[in-house]
């Protein structure tokens, strides 16, 4: 197949896809709803972009149609090219197609994947494997979501949207947390942990199951599995002295994480990173604990996860505004945005966290509204913009984040007079110029497009 063409290609997994098939001298072609920067990347590598969808983006001679899971089957150009015969898969499918003859490292979980899988693909390149490597954000070394390497090594973030990483058959899966979300997809956490299980279940006789072995629904998941795949080889690692990676001494200070750790009791010394929060110390575990598997030194280990600077809109520094700090960050959840806040807090400890927050999906918002509520106390002042809408996957949007803005400050009484009510994007602009202090933390919080603000502040 020679000629490709994507719907919805402006999405940050599929948009690697992409990437990759035009390195390998493919004619790829994509279109999306909207522009963005990584359209505009796009471009510039020699796709053709078609920005909003209709039946005539799909060129004479399309062998191949690879369709973003956000896209509706009404869609025209899916509907055209069944009329045509053209061969159609979603992007889960197709990332299975590179990453399934691979030696394929799997990076599932609610929080961290993104995170997770720069660290791995980072490490495994210091540790000169030359891995593929396709992540749901931009990697500053390679300034893509993308590498393509000359190994066998392929780590792939996996994503349980829609149990999409079933199409994935890695031979280690590496396992950060499970909480309820999507919850548009899922019915309730049992039907998660199901997923997750399932997934698991794709791993091949000779696999490697690495994973938080003080998540409770981790541990939860691995009583069943050890129940049924009692051969499985399993790695657990975290806090508790049961984990075969434990770590001690912890140290959360202003710029900088460290920790040491004993592997099966052998002390591999002391650890450190420079992104922040405990969340990170676990997503740099999993990567430790992949090192070990794979017989990378310690030291090359230690040096890797040093270096790592972070990844785009993870706890990303975006620069400076009115003297404040502007910080850009990802976190949608109601445990990521808690963490997200604490975090900022021990790395500006002298500092006012100034949060602003976009909700992101109101089912997802309604399912987990009082996790929400509680979000927020360890900010000095926030911003709630309006609820993120999500084109194709709302059914219910009668809710406004004015209401959560009213039930917060009942809840918390230190943020009464803090925390404000944005209608929309000029709207949280204006608070933040009239709010904001020399020396805040700006925190923007987003899953959405709130990240614009960030962006647009900071390159004036």
């Amino acid at each position: 197949m020679k000629k490709i063409h994507f719907i919805g290609i402006g999405g940050i997994g599929i948009s690697a896809i992409a990437r990759l098939l035009k390195a390998e001298g493919k004619y790829v072609s994509g279109s999306d709803i909207q522009n963005s920067s990584i359209c505009d990347d796009l471009k510039k590598y020699g796709v053709k972009i078609f920005i909003g969808h209709s039946e005539n983006n799909i060129e004479k001679g399309t062998d191949l149609v690879i369709y973003n899971l956000a896209i509706s089957n009404n869609n025209v150009e899916l509907k055209n090219a069944k009329k045509i015969g053209i061969i159609i898969i979603n992007y889960p499918q197709a990332l299975g197609l590179f990453f399934n003859n691979k030696n394929g490292i799997a990076v599932c979980g609610t929080h961290g994947k993104s995170t997770t899988t720069a660290m791995v693909g980072l490490l495994l390149d210091d540790a000169e494997f030359d891995p593929s490597i396709v992540v749901g954000s931009i990697v500053p070394r390679y300034n893509s979501n993308f590498k393509v390497g000359k190994s066998q090594y392929f780590v792939a973030e996996a994503c349980e949207y829609r149990r999409s990483f079933l199409n994935l058959k890695p031979k280690i899966i590496i396992l950060n947390n499970i909480e309820l979300d999507h919850t548009d997809c899922y019915i309730n956490l049992d039907d998660l942990e199901n997923a997750f299980n399932e997934f698991i279940e794709n791993l091949s006789d000779d696999g490697i199951l690495i994973c938080n072995g003080n998540d409770t629904n981790i541990k939860n998941l691995i009583s069943k599995i050890k129940l049924s795949h009692p051969e499985l080889k399993i790695i657990c690692f975290g806090q508790s002295d049961e984990n075969d990676l434990r770590i001690y001494d912890i140290s959360l200070e202003a710029g900088i994480s460290k920790y040491k750790a004993l592997y099966l009791g052998k002390d591999l010394g002391e650890f450190s990173i420079r992104v922040p929060g405990l969340f990170n110390i676990y997503n740099s575990l999993a990567a430790i604990s992949l090192g070990i598997v794979l017989n990378i030194p310690i030291e090359t280990i230690q040096g890797s996860l040093a270096n790592f600077s972070g990844i785009w809109r993870r706890f990303e520094i975006k620069g400076n505004y009115k003297k404040s700090l502007v910080i850009s960050d990802y976190a949608h959840h109601p445990t990521a945005v808690k963490a997200t806040i604490e975090a900022a807090k021990i790395f500006y400890p002298d500092r006012r966290i100034f949060a602003v927050f976009q909700p992101h999906q109101y089912d997802r918002v309604k399912k987990l509204y009082n996790s929400f509520l509680d979000c927020f106390s360890n900010a000095d002042i926030v911003i709630i913009n309006e609820i993120f809408s999500v084109v194709g996957r709302e059914k219910d949007q009668n809710l406004s984040s004015f209401q959560i803005v009213e039930d917060i400050i009942k809840k918390e009484s230190n943020l009464v007079d803090k925390v404000f009510y944005a209608k929309d994007l000029d709207h949280v602009r204006k608070i933040i110029d009239e709010k904001v202090q020399e020396e805040d933390i700006l925190l923007f919080m987003t899953a959405g497009n709130m990240y614009k603000i960030a962006d647009e502040i900071t390159t004036k």
